[in-house]
């Protein structure tokens, strides 16, 4: 039985967290989200971001790379963005949208790491 409402709902509990998303980085169709609201539309923002999570895959497969992503960040003036690839997921990725001034950038690695292993889809 599938989780992830929990698993967002603890990616919410990180200091400065603005919204969260499970997305299928084959669709860019979110399986479910957390917050968001008016200034962050986390379907749009997760369709959009696949993107950047397909680009870094099709970059590791053309170098022949033998490796994972553990996570990518993009940097904005006022957010960050982080997303990580779910080990064994099958083309799933969280992802975390945190305020730069109240979030803990390490910290939010550490929590979604453990959201990630937690995680029952």
């Amino acid at each position: 039985m599938s989780n992830i409402p929990e698993q967002l709902s603890a990616a919410m509990t990180i200091d400065g967290a603005l919204g969260a998303a499970v997305v299928d980085y084959t669709s860019g169709m979110t399986l479910g989200t957390e917050g968001g609201g008016t200034a962050l539309d986390l379907e749009t923002a997760a369709a959009g971001i696949t993107d950047v999570v397909r680009a870094k895959i099709r970059v590791i497969e053309l170098l022949g790379q033998n490796d994972n992503i553990e996570d990518i960040l993009v940097t904005l003036t006022s957010q960050y963005h982080l997303l990580r690839p779910i080990a064994g997921g099958e083309g799933l990725f969280l992802y975390l949208v945190l305020s730069r001034d109240r979030g803990n950038l390490a910290l939010a690695r550490r929590t979604l790491s453990g959201i990630e292993r937690s995680l029952v889809v």
